[in-house]
């Protein structure tokens, strides 16, 4: 049984930043790729960042140059450094690891945490 587990959302101004986490902990042999998604509400889940195990990244167009993401192996746990945040930011943050496991590796998901950027 593996469980991804986000943290540290909350609410903020247009300009503040946040730093999100998502730890994972089960069963694990190991962890490829990292990621965060979000969902605003009515619309699709959009991409935001990813992370490989040796740390190479990629990102949104919407989030290059304002957001960061990082990851500690050790402790199975990927990060969200926001920057500069924007009202369209606002959004559902779920993180999403690639693990394997004792049976084939697959896309675990996070419940996911709530980020508002609001004056």
């Amino acid at each position: 049984q593996v469980q991804l587990v986000e943290s540290w959302g909350g609410e903020v101004q247009p300009g503040g930043s946040l730093r999100l986490s998502c730890a994972a902990s089960g069963s694990i042999f190991s962890i490829y790729s990292m990621a965060w998604y979000r969902q605003a509400p009515g619309k699709q889940r959009e991409f935001v960042a990813t992370i490989t195990r040796d740390g190479s990244t990629n990102y949104a167009d919407s989030v290059k140059g304002r957001f960061t993401i990082s990851r500690d192996n050790a402790k199975n746990t990927v990060y969200l450094q926001m920057n500069s945040l924007k009202p369209e930011d606002t959004a559902v943050y779920l993180c999403n690891a690639y693990i394997g496991t004792n049976l084939a590796p697959r896309d675990y998901w996070g419940q996911g945490t709530q980020v508002t950027v609001s004056s």
